[in-house]
């Protein structure tokens, strides 16, 4: 059995931000986190590392509360995905099969409505991944031949899909955090400014708070051998192309070689 896990870093730290514009788009802005994105976060699930963010579940990681989907282009690419599934890579596709054929609903058997907050603050129906024995219907038990953890991620190692075309956008964008606003500058001209962070407790809302565990703050799960921006570096090109991402990438290398000053504490192992 795991040990407890160590402390967390406090959720205000210093960070260190590097704005530039889209090279092919003079109305887009793109603010970057260095700290985060210089950082050596790395998915730690399937070894003692990883304590979920359920403590009654430790093994099922972040995937206890099924994945909320963005949009249609989400679902469709989800209803894509599960067709790519070998028959023995989805442990749970017979309870979806049994779903479909009572003929209850007209969704898809891999999905439920739910309930999110809006732009606006009052709740709004939201289509999410079913969930099955307490966690995504999409999870592998531990023990299962084709491997614990998700079926879609098993699916893309074993097919060569990226992560971004093969998982729903909330699961393969984890833990980086995307905002984008429309800004007014001092001449009345306006940009788009995207803003690329990490996905801490916070991002989740008022629950995030309620998580036994979170792995962005844990220094159990800053061990990669690469900085994000190199190990996340299909999701940062689904997100802001490939262009963007080569100035990025550029910037990011000269910071590391100039020595970030505000090193993300997870990562500073020295103390």
């Amino acid at each position: 059995m795991p040990g407890a896990p160590l402390p967390e870093v406090p959720l205000d730290f210093p960070r260190e931000w590097y704005t530039f514009s889209d090279p092919s788009n003079d109305q887009h802005v793109i603010s970057a986190d260095m700290t985060w994105l210089l950082s050596r976060w790395t998915c730690v699930f399937g070894t003692p590392a990883c304590h979920g963010i359920d403590a009654d579940q430790p093994d099922s990681g972040c995937c206890t509360n099924g994945a909320f989907l963005s949009d249609d282009d989400d679902r469709a690419r989800l209803l894509e995905n599960v067709e790519l599934l070998g028959e023995d890579e989805w442990q749970h596709r017979s309870a979806c099969r049994e779903i479909a054929e009572a003929g209850e609903s007209d969704l898809e058997p891999w999905l439920e409505v739910d309930e999110l907050t809006g732009d606006d603050g009052e709740p709004e129906q939201a289509l999410r991944t079913r969930r099955h024995n307490g966690r995504c219907v999409f999870f592998n038990d531990v023990g299962w031949p084709a491997g614990s953890g998700c079926a879609l991620h098993h699916m893309a190692g074993r097919t060569g899909r990226s992560l971004p075309d093969s998982k729903p956008d909330v699961c393969w964008q984890l833990p980086l955090r995307q905002t984008q606003e429309w800004e007014t500058r001092a001449d009345e001209g306006e940009v788009l400014h995207t803003r690329i962070s990490e996905y801490d407790r916070r991002g989740w809302g008022p629950g995030g708070l309620d998580l036994d565990w979170y792995c962005t703050g844990s220094p159990e799960a800053h061990v990669g051998s690469e900085p994000v921006y190199v190990s996340m570096r299909d999701e940062l090109v689904a997100l802001l192309g490939q262009e963007v991402y080569d100035v990025l990438a550029a910037a990011c290398r000269r910071r590391a070689q100039l020595g970030i000053v505000a090193v993300h504490p997870a990562s500073d192992h020295s103390g």
